[in-house]
């Protein structure tokens, strides 16, 4: 129920729980930090239990319906900029919200964890909400094009709302993203746009 609205509260580590996934997916991350404690409690096996929140950038896949917002959108918005069809479709009706970490600051929030014996686990993760129609925004402004846009009700979306709330990794460790919203979508919709050129 922590993450009904899109307007959300970012979620501490212990919000987890009473647990409520969405659906197999969830409860497979959960699983999978318990199996962690357990071969630290019973085993003495070092185990680190990052929780990620959307991380995104180049390299990353971006078509096949796997993708997350960030790059989906870039494809989207780059689909229609070299076809000339100045439209896109939006699934749900935008106004669900996220944040979105670059995979530079994932990977530089995560050396930082392995190299610590942190109990329990961390979020690594951004908190800059926006929601999809703002992500759109972005897009298109980095791209130079303002496109019109169709909303699929009826598409997969996701819960309303998701955010992450960093400040026991910040006391832990001193880590904070570094990269924004705006400048890792930009090399992110650079990355797409050379692959999505070079097929063309």
């Amino acid at each position: 129920d922590k993450q009904t609205e899109s307007n959300v509260t970012a979620l501490k580590e212990e919000d987890a729980y009473p647990a409520t996934p969405e659906d197999g997916y969830g409860w497979e991350k959960l699983f999978s930090e318990r199996m962690c404690q357990h071969f630290t409690e019973d085993f003495g096996l070092h185990t680190c239990i990052a929780r990620y929140h959307n991380v995104y950038g180049p390299h990353g896949t971006f078509d096949g319906g796997r993708e997350k917002a960030p790059a989906a959108i870039c494809r989207k918005v780059i689909s229609a900029k070299l076809s000339g069809k100045h439209e896109i479709e939006i699934w749900g009706d935008g106004h669900q919200t996220r944040s979105f970490m670059y995979i530079g600051d994932c990977i530089k929030g995560t050396r930082l964890m392995i190299d610590r014996d942190i109990p329990g686990p961390l979020n690594i993760g951004s908190n800059e909400l926006v929601s999809i129609n703002q992500l759109v925004d972005i897009v298109e402004e980095i791209a130079g094009v303002r496109l019109k846009r169709t909303y699929n009700l009826r598409a997969p979306r996701g819960v309303n709302g998701r955010n992450s709330d960093n400040t026991r990794i910040q006391e832990i460790m001193g880590w904070q993203p570094s990269i924004s919203l705006r400048d890792g979508m930009e090399k992110t919709y650079r990355w797409i746009y050379d692959k999505m050129s070079a097929e063309r």
